[in-house]
């Protein structure tokens, strides 16, 4: 099917043969075996220009000699290469060393782009799908267990090299004014009997003079006990903005978690309730105002005049907060709905130095952390939480580094980039 025909220096010339017959469907599938061969074909020459001579070596202070020509298969995005090449060991034996697996930078025997595919579709979906996703449209049978040894050497890679790693920012198309950070939870199922536990999504979303988004970039951590690990790699990512962008503002939103301001305090210049949260307590208003069964309409629409008001009107907290306090105590609600309200009433009064809306809005400033709701269900939720996911830490951890990656305009390109300059090596 596939045969070199000739090689001139870095140009290699194949002879592809294609049996057209059948259906167009069949006559696809021949071209698609035939592109897969090409691949495989194509791959053994690339691969055999990373082996030595057999000549010694030198590996740091260490002098390596050269053993044999081992065989070994080699996975690609066209089907298993197998190929004889040397590896190396020192005098003294120990460990052995292969410098086409080193300088090809291959991962547990995958090819890098075989292994970005890998991981890249792992971050997406689990591992059986990413399997019959393989095999039905590329025309790759591999088990699922390689898969999920790849996808997890990637995703510790990821995080090893999280903090010596700097991504560069897209190229914006208007200065950046205003930096948003934003952190949120959300809860996934746990293994060993954990039951839920919250990981943790972070965001700084860049905005320009009009207000406008240009660039966010995410940020997800697997459960611990204290977040420290978590709160680390945020303030890094605030750290690298903030040498970007001196002269923009830091803004802090989030919702009325003690723990976020207590961060946020420390690394923004101003910070806000998420408008999204304060709406649900003016929800709370609306139910203790109407708590008639077929009051809903009439519900909605307090909510959302007075979500208007709290949004355009710099007195309409005051009204608010007057509001909740009669209804925390007009004796003729439910215990549930006088809860409410006064849950209403205290978060408004707790948080008032952070509901400016007004003022922000006048300003062209975001008033919502809706990039970091959203990262909530599609970075972590989506994959994390589908029916019968349980999770231990590390693979959580492992998942979350990819995804964070995968939904950064520029950083899985980047990331790979980085590994084919300085290894694969991994150091988690």
């Amino acid at each position: 099917m596939v045969k070199v025909v000739k090689r001139s220096g870095n140009e290699v010339t194949v002879e592809v043969t294609v049996s057209l017959e059948g259906s167009l469907l069949e006559m696809e599938g021949a071209i698609q075996e035939a592109t897969n061969a090409l691949g495989c074909c194509m791959s053994e020459e690339a691969l055999g220009r990373f082996d030595t001579d057999g000549r010694p070596i030198q590996v740091g202070e260490v002098k390596l000699t050269a053993r044999a020509r081992d065989p070994k298969a080699y996975q690609t995005p066209y089907g298993v290469v197998r190929l004889e090449r040397y590896v190396y060991q020192s005098s003294r034996g120990g460990r052995i060393y292969c410098p086409l697996e080193h300088d090809a930078r291959i991962i547990r025997g995958a090819t890098p782009l075989f292994a970005s595919q890998i991981s890249h579709k792992y971050a997406q979906l689990n591992a059986r799908a990413v399997q019959a996703d393989l095999e039905q449209n590329h025309g790759r049978k591999v088990t699922r267990s390689y898969l999920q040894n790849v996808a997890e050497w990637v995703g510790s890679i990821a995080a090893a090299k999280e903090e010596a790693w700097d991504y560069a920012m897209p190229v914006l198309k208007a200065p950046v004014e205003t930096v948003v950070v934003s952190l949120d939870g959300a809860m996934i199922p746990m293994a060993d009997s954990e039951g839920y536990r919250e990981a943790m999504v972070g965001t700084l979303s860049f905005y320009d003079p009009e207000g406008a988004r240009q660039h966010s970039i995410y940020l997800a951590a697997a459960p611990e006990y204290g977040k420290h690990t978590f709160y680390q790699r945020l303030e890094r990512e605030i750290a690298r903005a903030k040498q970007r962008y001196p002269d923009a503002r830091y803004l802090g939103i989030a919702d009325g978690a003690s723990s976020n301001w207590a961060f946020l305090e420390q690394h923004t210049e101003r910070q806000l309730i998420d408008f999204f949260h304060a709406s649900e307590y003016v929800g709370k208003l609306a139910q203790a105002r109407h708590p008639q069964r077929n009051a809903t309409d009439k519900r909605s629409q307090w909510q959302h005049t007075h979500c208007n008001l709290l949004k355009h009107d710099p007195n309409a907290l005051d009204l608010l907060v007057d509001e909740a306090e009669r209804l925390s105590r007009r004796a003729s609600l439910s215990q549930t709905l006088r809860d409410g309200a006064y849950s209403a009433w205290t978060y408004f009064n707790n948080h008032r130095h952070q509901m400016n809306y007004p003022g922000f809005l006048d300003e062209g400033l975001p008033i919502g952390s809706g990039v970091t709701e959203a990262a909530c269900k599609t970075l972590v939720k989506q994959r994390l939480c589908a029916s019968g996911m349980r999770w231990k830490t590390t693979g959580a951890k492992i998942v979350l580094s990819l995804r964070a990656l995968t939904q950064t305009a520029g950083r899985w390109a980047q990331f790979w980039d980085k590994i084919d300059q300085f290894g694969a090596e991994c150091c988690g």
